[in-house]
C-alpha cells in the first residue's frame, strides 16, 4: 500500500487522537455528565491526580502495542503475545490505574522469576500463588477464561480502550487485522462482545485511514454470522442517539463503543468528537479514548489542537513525538 501524506496524517491521526482523548477524559472520569456550556479542558486531575496531559491506562496499554509493531513483530506469533503480555504485567506492578479486570487476569501471571508455592497459599481471585509463573499469552487467556467464569461477565471496555495502534501493523490486510484484533483482545478478556467490538472498531479505523470515510458497519461482515444482526441492532441505537444515551453502562465494550460512534458521527472535528465523548461522563478516559481512534482516522493527525498536543504524555516518560515516531515505526515495518 501506497502510504500518501493523508493517509499518514491519518494513521498518525488514530493513535494521537486515542491517547488525546484517554488525557482529555482523565479529569472527569466517572463523574457526571457535563452539560453545555461548561468548557472541557486538558486540566488533569481525577481520581489518580494526573497532570494535565497525561495519559491514563487506555493509552499506557496500548504503547507496547505499537513498540511490537514498531519492532516488525506480528501478532500471529505467540512468541510476541507472550512479550506483550509479560510488558503489561511489568507496567501493572506500579501503575496507579489498571481496570480491575484487566488487573485481576494480570495479577494471576506471577512475578518475573517463577518463585515456588507456598502450601495453602492463594493468590489473586483464588488462584494458587504458583498459577501462571511464566508471563505468557497461553497463561493470560487461562486467567481470562477463569475471571470470566468466577464473574459471570469479561466484557468491560478494557481491550477495546487499546486496540487502535494495530491497525496500523495492517493497512493492507483486513483479515490479518482481525485475527490480531481478536489475539489481542482475548489476552485479557474472555467474552465475545469484547473481541467483536475491537474487531468492528479497528475495520473502521482501516477503512477511515486507508479511505477517508467513516463507516463503522464496515466490520459486520467479520463477526461471526449468528452475532451480526445483533451488533447491527446495537449500532442502529447507537447513530439514533447521543453519548450520554449510554452514560450509565459505559464500562461495559458495547455501551463505551456506541457512545464513542455516537460522538464521532455527530462531530465536524476531531475536537468535537473528544468533548462529546468527555461530555457524556463516566468512563469518560475510555470512551473518549475509543472515539479518538476513529475520530483522529478520520481528521488526522494535522485536526488535533496545538495545546493539547504539547500537553500530551504519559507512561513510560514519552510524549506526542515520540508517539509520532513509533507510528512511522511502525507503518513502514508493515509496509515491507
Amino acid at each position: 500500500m501506497t502510504l500518501n501524506p493523508d493517509i499518514l496524517d491519518r494513521a498518525v491521526g488514530a493513535v494521537l487522537g486515542s491517547a488525546a482523548g484517554d488525557a482529555l477524559g482523565a479529569g472527569y472520569e466517572f463523574q457526571p455528565p457535563v452539560p453545555e456550556p461548561t468548557l472541557i479542558r486538558m486540566k488533569g486531575g481525577g481520581m489518580f491526580n494526573w497532570a494535565p496531559g497525561e495519559w491514563t491506562d487506555d493509552t499506557s496499554m496500548a504503547v507496547p502495542i505499537l513498540r511490537t509493531l514498531a519492532r516488525g513483530g506480528s501478532f500471529a506469533d505467540e512468541a510476541v503475545l507472550d512479550s506483550l503480555v509479560a510488558a503489561w504485567a511489568d507496567w501493572a506492578r506500579t501503575a496507579p490505574d489498571v481496570g480491575i479486570q484487566t488487573r485481576s487476569v494480570l495479577a494471576g501471571l506471577g512475578p518475573r522469576e517463577p518463585v515456588p508455592a507456598r502450601r495453602g497459599a492463594c493468590g489473586a481471585a483464588g488462584r494458587p500463588s504458583s498459577w501462571g509463573e511464566a508471563r505468557t499469552a497461553s497463561a493470560a487467556r487461562a486467567a481470562a477464561r477463569l475471571e470470566h467464569d468466577q464473574s459471570g461477565r469479561s466484557a468491560g471496555n478494557g481491550s477495546l480502550m487499546r486496540t487502535t495502534p494495530l491497525v496500523l501493523g495492517y493497512l493492507d490486510d483486513e483479515a490479518a487485522l482481525v485475527t490480531a484484533a481478536r489475539a489481542v483482545s482475548d489476552l485479557t478478556h474472555f467474552e465475545a462482545d469484547a473481541g467483536d467490538g475491537c474487531v468492528l472498531w479497528c475495520l473502521a479505523i482501516r477503512h477511515a485511514i486507508v479511505h477517508g470515510v467513516l463507516d463503522v458497519r464496515r466490520g459486520l461482515d467479520f463477526l461471526p454470522e449468528d452475532r451480526r444482526a445483533l451488533w447491527a441492532d446495537r449500532l442502529d441505537a447507537a447513530e439514533a442517539g447521543v453519548p450520554v444515551d449510554f452514560t450509565a453502562t459505559n464500562g461495559w465494550v458495547v455501551s463505551a463503543l456506541q457512545a464513542a460512534y455516537a460522538a464521532v458521527l455527530r462531530a465536524d472535528s476531531l475536537e468535537d468528537a473528544l468533548v462529546a465523548a468527555v461530555r457524556s461522563g463516566n468512563d469518560t478516559d475510555t470512551v473518549a479514548a475509543i472515539a479518538g481512534g476513529l475520530a483522529g482516522a478520520v481528521h488526522g493527525a494535522s485536526a488535533l489542537p496545538a495545546q493539547w498536543r504539547e500537553l500530551l504524555h504519559g507512561w513510560p516518560g514519552l510524549r506526542a513525538d515520540d508517539l509520532v515516531a513509533l507510528s512511522s515505526q511502525a507503518l513502514r515495518g508493515a509496509a515491507v
